[in-house]
């Protein structure tokens, strides 16, 4: 699938894409010069950045033709390390967590492909695929310091999450977009646009290293939960992105909060 209009329309002001900008400006005027260059320069920032996906194999890029009729994606990424790609937003972004969490995305494909091992391709996915996938295509990271916030999240307790502790976010709290169609939904931002929180607990000095530090740090520790523990939908919990302090200017106001067919009040026990 080739969607030629689509580099046009990534603005990297926006603060959950200021991470990806420096390697996504250089991607995106390559995918203006067409599928080709698209590719290739991606694989050249393999080649200088190497990766590995779930199975140890070197990382690369191929066309989405290029898949073989009846291969599953996830396990042929696990068996030959290319990651069949089309020139279209949605895969642009899912290239782009290969870079900045490299060993969260092989800790995913690691499980898709065995859980396809196990039970094949079907109608269905199963639980765990379903959650893996959830992960995948529309998880958010939230560091947190404090278990006070975890809570506050949790509990739907958005008014003492995003107003109260309003001083808390990049103190003792941050949050950073990994699904790559909730990245792809946010390009036209819309107030109800929602994330799946996925929380990690850090402790406070996490916040005083350097970006780079800490994006490490969350990768080493996501991926050893996504090998080493079961995974299921229960592990996430709802964040609607745009009430992110600093995220969206209309949430300056105490009063944005008060929209309940957005922060929603909890139904959980």
């Amino acid at each position: 699938m080739i969607d030629g209009d689509w580099p046009a329309r990534i603005d990297w002001s926006s603060p959950w894409l200021l991470p990806l900008a420096a390697r996504g400006e250089r991607w995106r005027q390559a995918a203006l010069d067409g599928y080709g260059p698209y590719l290739e320069t991606l694989n050249a920032d393999v080649l200088a950045n190497p990766r590995l996906t779930g199975r140890g194999k070197p990382l690369s890029f191929i066309a989405q033709d290029d898949l073989p009729t009846g291969a599953s994606y996830e396990g042929h990424i696990a068996a030959t390390g290319c990651v069949p790609t089309r020139h279209n937003l949605h895969d642009f972004f899912n290239a782009s967590m290969w870079f900045q969490f490299p060993r969260v995305k092989a800790a995913l494909n690691a499980r898709q492909a065995e859980e396809i091992d196990l039970r094949g391709i079907g109608p269905t996915r199963g639980a765990a695929r379903d959650a893996l996938t959830l992960f995948d295509e529309n998880a958010v990271l939230l560091a947190c310091a404090d278990p006070s916030l975890a809570a506050a999240l949790r509990a739907f307790e958005w008014r003492r999450l995003f107003v109260d502790e309003r001083a808390a976010w990049e103190s003792r709290c941050e949050v950073r977009l990994f699904g790559h169609a909730l990245l792809e939904k946010l390009l036209t931002p819309y107030k109800a646009c929602t994330g799946h929180a996925w929380i990690v607990d850090v402790e406070l000095d996490f916040f005083d290293a350097p970006e780079i530090e800490r994006r490490a740090m969350l990768d080493h520790a996501i991926s050893e939960s996504l090998t080493n523990e079961l995974i299921s939908s229960r592990c996430f919990t709802p964040l609607p992105v745009l009430g992110v302090p600093g995220w969206w200017p209309e949430n300056e106001s105490p009063a944005f909060y008060d929209d309940r067919q957005v922060f929603r009040a909890g139904r959980r026990g």
